[in-house]
């Protein structure tokens, strides 16, 4: 069975067209029709059905989907192992949203500046999610938060920066003592459901402060325009995002201690791509130190907890 066919079906079935999966294979149509019948004469049922102006999978194509990204997956891995990916290869990073908006851009840019023939992928998710797709083998790394119970020694982690809790406010109150304002001002909660919310969570009970709250929500970078825009304050956790400076906010420091969000790189000890992983830390650490940021050195050991 060519490896090659598996793809173009799996494109068609993500597209739903087969003129969309063959733009992206720089391929005709035709062609890709012909591979998908070959399948489907190899495999002795039909795989694809029209519906409307989209493909869609039929039954048998439904049970093929997932059978194939694992196939693929592992020929791939084998590819790895064996040494024939060495100038190429891909990885699939998982990452969590603030990583996007934040540091992840300028550490893809210096990975593909020292690995230019590498295929990088990206899959965002909660940590939660990330760690259950690595465990999975769906993922080969994932710039995520350190997950809250010990990881299991197949892991390896890199702690990238440890970001302490802020309060967000707009600019014009800077002066203004911080519990004060989170006492009389509408709060912007960040999403308990996350990490860096349960902490800001944790953080107002241990100060008795029973704010005010108008919104809740996932998005550092929502709650930061939103408190530009006089919509109230926020407890977040420092990110480190070129797209926070043209808001008109300030952080002011939180007077009590407070838990610090570690934020960095997971992946599997055994992986088949460890080179390129390694690749992709060896980049992390360098963008991290040039920028600055605390405990950017690329270390492999947790922050104590």
């Amino acid at each position: 069975m060519e490896t090659a066919y598996l793809q173009s079906f799996l494109l068609v079935v993500e597209s739903g067209s087969m003129s969309e999966a063959a733009r992206r294979l720089d391929l005709t149509p035709g062609a890709v029709a012909q591979q998908i019948r070959a399948l489907e004469r190899e495999l002795n049922a039909p795989l694809l059905a029209r519906a409307g102006r989209t493909v869609q999978p039929t039954e048998a194509g439904h049970r093929l989907v997932q059978r194939a990204r694992t196939l693929l997956r592992e020929v791939s891995d084998i590819k790895a192992l064996v040494g024939s990916e060495a100038a190429g290869g891909e990885l699939v990073i998982g990452t969590i949203n603030t990583a996007i908006h934040s540091l992840l851009p300028d550490i893809l840019a210096r990975f593909v500046k020292a690995h230019p023939g590498v295929k990088v992928f990206l899959q965002s998710g909660t940590t939660a999610t990330l760690y259950k797709a690595m465990q999975q083998g769906e993922l080969d790394a994932a710039v995520c938060l350190y997950p809250p119970f010990a990881l299991a020694k197949t892991f390896d982690w890199a702690l990238l920066r440890e970001e302490p809790l802020v309060l967000l406010a707009p600019s014009r109150l800077a002066r203004r003592d911080p519990h004060e304002l989170l006492r009389t001002s509408p709060l912007i909660r960040y999403d308990r459901n996350l990490g860096g919310g349960k902490q800001a969570d944790r953080y107002l009970r241990a100060a008795g402060i029973v704010p005010q709250e108008r919104f809740e929500l996932s998005s550092l970078l929502a709650i930061a325009m939103m408190v530009d825009r006089g919509l109230g304050v926020a407890v977040v956790p420092d990110i480190a995002s070129p797209l926070l400076d043209g808001q008109r906010i300030v952080k002011i420091p939180l007077p009590l201690p407070s838990e610090t969000r570690r934020f960095g790189i997971l992946w599997m000890r055994s992986s088949p791509r460890l080179k390129l992983i390694h690749g992709f830390v060896e980049s992390a650490g360098l963008v991290t130190a040039a920028k600055g940021n605390s405990n950017g050195n690329g270390s492999r050991k947790p922050a104590a907890r």
